[in-house]
């Protein structure tokens, strides 16, 4: 399954076990996925992180 950061729309890599490298984290009361050089880049996501 082969998902994108909703901010840089990069696709996002995954471990061997499936898991994302990266967050989710709630964009307008949405559950998005970020990578993790847009959760860098954006400090204000670590309130938000789930």
């Amino acid at each position: 399954m082969a998902l994108k950061c909703e901010l840089c729309k990069e696709k996002i890599e995954e471990t061997f076990l499936g898991k994302i490298v990266g967050s989710y984290v709630i964009i307008n009361g949405k559950k998005k996925v970020v990578c993790n050089s847009c959760q860098k880049k954006n400090k204000h996501f670590k309130d938000e992180l789930l």
